[in-house]
Parts: C-alpha cells; sequence; structure tokens
C-alpha cells in the first residue's frame, strides 16, 4: 500500500499485517518482515531516509493509527506515536528532512488532524487547522495525499461529499490557506488522493471516485500560483480513477498510477497517454532512473525507461 524510493539503490515499501518489505540492490532482491506488535495493522504509508531509517504509518480508528520507526533497517522499530483521539483516524504523512515530519488524519472536532515533529519522530505536536466542512478528510490510498517541498512548504488533498479541496501550508504547518479544486466530489469516495509539484508553483493533483476504477470524470487539476488556484485541463484525462502522481524532474514528466493503470504527461498534467494497465495503489520516483510502484497481492513493479 505503501512505497517510498529513497535512492536508485534503497526502496521501502508498506502493506497489510504489519507488513514492511526493503531493497539495498535496486530491487534485484527484496526483505519483507513484519512489526512485532503490529501484526494486527495496516501499513498504508512509508517515509524512507535511508537504507537504515524509515517511519511506518497504520491506519484505523484511534490506537490503531500508529506511527513507527527504525534506526537499523528494520531490525528494531520504536513506537513514534499512537493515535491520542478515538475517534481518530490517521491518513498519510511527509518529511522535508529526516528530522522535519508532518502528518494528517481525518477530521475530529470540526478540523483535520495534523500533527508535525521536529526531532524526527520522537515527538509530535498538533497543529491548529482551518475548519472542515462536513464530511471532509484525507485519504488513507498513497501516502501522497500530502506533499512537501523545500525547507517547509506543504499541501494536503481532500475528498468527501461536497470536499475536494488543497490546504497549504508555507511555514511546516502553522498557518494555512484552503482552496477548492475542481475534482469531483460527489460522495464520500470521491476527492483528492494524490499531489506533486514540480515547483513551488506548479502541481498536479489527481483522484476521482475509488469506487469506479475506469471513470476519468473530475480526477485530473493543476496550479500554477502555487496551489491557490486549481484548474481542470483541456486536454486528455488520465483513464480512469487514480490514487498516485510524481513528478521527474530530469525528464519534466508526471507520472499517475490507480488500480486500473498507469498514464504519462509530457506537457505540465494537461494530456495523458496510458503506459500500463497494472493494478496500482502508489508510486515513488528518484528519478527516470529509479522509480517503484506497489498493488495488491505484494505486486511491486519497477519503473522501465526505454
Amino acid at each position: 500500500r505503501g512505497v517510498w524510493a529513497v535512492n536508485e539503490k534503497t526502496a521501502w515499501a508498506s502493506g497489510t499485517r504489519g507488513t514492511y518489505l526493503k531493497t539495498i540492490d535496486g530491487g534485484a532482491t527484496w526483505t519483507a518482515a513484519t512489526v512485532p506488535g503490529a501484526e494486527a495493522l495496516d501499513f498504508r504509508d512509508v517515509q524512507g531516509v535511508d537504507e537504515n531509517t524509515a517511519h511506518l504509518l497504520s491506519i484505523g480508528s484511534g490506537e490503531t493509527s500508529r506511527v513507527y520507526k527504525t534506526a537499523d533497517g528494520g531490525a528494531h522499530w520504536t513506537l513514534s506515536l499512537q493515535n491520542p483521539d478515538a475517534k481518530g483516524f490517521f491518513d498519510e504523512m511527509a518529511f522535508w528532512d529526516a528530522t522535519h515530519g508532518i502528518l494528517v488524519g481525518d477530521q475530529v472536532d470540526g478540523q483535520l488532524v495534523v500533527m508535525s515533529t521536529e526531532d524526527g519522530g520522537k515527538t509530535w505536536q498538533r497543529q491548529k487547522m482551518p475548519p472542515a466542512l462536513p464530511g471532509e478528510g484525507a485519504f488513507a490510498a498513497s501516502g501522497t495525499g500530502i506533499t512537501v517541498l523545500g525547507p517547509s512548504e506543504v499541501w494536503i488533498g481532500t475528498g468527501g461529499k461536497d470536499a475536494a479541496r488543497v490546504y497549504h501550508s508555507k511555514d511546516g504547518g502553522r498557518t494555512w490557506t484552503v482552496a477548492a479544486t475542481p475534482i469531483r466530489a460527489d460522495s464520500a469516495a470521491a476527492g483528492i488522493f494524490s499531489l506533486a509539484f514540480s515547483d513551488a508553483m506548479h502541481g498536479v493533483a489527481v483522484g476521482g471516485d475509488y469506487n469506479k476504477a475506469n471513470d476519468e470524470t473530475g480526477n485530473i487539476a493543476v496550479t500554477a500560483d502555487g496551489g491557490a488556484t486549481w484548474t481542470k485541463p483541456d486536454g486528455t484525462a488520465p483513464k480512469g480513477f487514480r490514487s498516485a502522481v510524481a513528478y521527474l524532474a530530469d525528464r519534466k514528466m508526471w507520472i499517475a498510477a490507480g488500480p486500473s493503470g498507469a498514464d504519462v504527461s509530457a506537457d505540465g498534467g494537461r494530456n495523458w497517454k496510458q503506459f500500463d494497465t497494472g493494478n496500482y495503489n502508489a508510486i515513488s520516483f528518484v528519478s527516470s532512473q529509479a522509480g517503484w510502484a506497489v498493488g495488491a497481492r505484494g505486486r511491486i513493479a519497477a519503473w522501465h525507461r526505454e
């Protein structure tokens, strides 16, 4: 359910039943193991720092939403954070660097739950958020509905009935602005599932309705002003619901993926061409030389550059 490429040799992946995986040889071999005490948990997001250090985020109501950290390649895991709110539900996380990170969970008491760390996950502080819309939440889909850039910028995509918005903070989560998008928001299963930015101004949001894998209605939006405004491109959309999007800087190319396949755009997200029909939940790229996609039943795919 989650994947993070650290560099061309090292990548981490995560899944159900407390599972995590790691490669340190570019995918030639993978090691798979279970976090002790987490055998019943579903790890929807993983953030790798290097071949020794990684964070895993599990989902679920209340205390089953957790963050674990390893600093020795997975030999030992420490419980970094356990959801303190019985009504809470963590969704995904992102890290600017080895010490500064941020996570988002579904709303509690009228606000999305956003927590940040400045010490590599030893401690987490909840941030004050703008009011959420009724039914608005994030999706625990690909780990990339929250994305960061530079030293302190972060964007969060949301969904739900009548709610498909992007929250943006320039100061590490202390203050926020919120913008509406043309991504579909006609059911609790619809909204923004992933965000990626090529720079501080230009970004792509993908999503749709996860119950309608082949429906491309309202599955793409772009911004050219840092997320202040979002528009629907006038070109060819990705071929269905998409849960993940990534930017390949060295090729100036965008990749989107979901259960009905994967697509590529070379014109800033305006036009998309499907190149794969595999069922994928999450993707992560270092460059056009190294990228990974993960999906159901242990599927791991390596990006093949022609």
